[in-house]
């Protein structure tokens, strides 16, 4: 087996001059760092936790994560089978259950493909291939709970 490491740094930019004196005393800005890349991506957290609506929140950097990861299998599989892919976008979406504690978890995601193939005799094959993608998928094969899929796979 291959390990590869990953490793991304995080700064918490919500220091409103108290710390964390209190839950309201702080806002929860941070940015997402990783070394040798252009920009830095601006995260919070959700709304509903009191965070900043115009940034990233790690729920929507979670179905993001495993969005791309699924694209990039699915479209190297359609390579590797000679089906030609000529648009792609996901519609993802996501469900998490917060418990009475306050903490939380992915309950289910559902990633739903808009694909566009140049050949209609390979729709068939082309939508089988979401399934081999999701075996493959390094996020999905680290998460613990329910990935559904919903393509929707047309020719031009």
């Amino acid at each position: 087996m291959k390990n590869h490491k990953y490793q991304v740094q995080i700064e918490w930019t919500g220091n409103e001059g108290f710390g964390t004196k209190s839950y309201n005393s702080y806002n929860r800005n941070h940015e997402i760092i990783v070394s040798e890349k252009y920009d830095s991506i601006k995260a919070s957290s959700d709304p509903s936790f009191m965070g900043e609506s115009t940034r990233y929140n790690p729920e929507e950097l979670l179905l993001s994560s495993l969005s791309s990861c699924h694209m990039l299998w699915y479209l190297h599989l359609c390579s590797a089978h000679k089906i030609i892919v000529v648009e792609y976008t996901d519609e993802a979406s996501g469900i998490m259950t917060e418990t009475d504690n306050g903490s939380g978890k992915f309950v289910e995601v559902t990633l739903a493909p808009n694909v566009t193939i140049t050949d209609a005799n390979q729709l068939i094959k082309a939508k089988e291939l979401h399934k081999k993608a999701n075996e493959m998928c390094f996020i999905a094969n680290s998460c613990n709970f329910a990935i559904k899929h919903e393509p929707n796979i047309r020719t031009v």
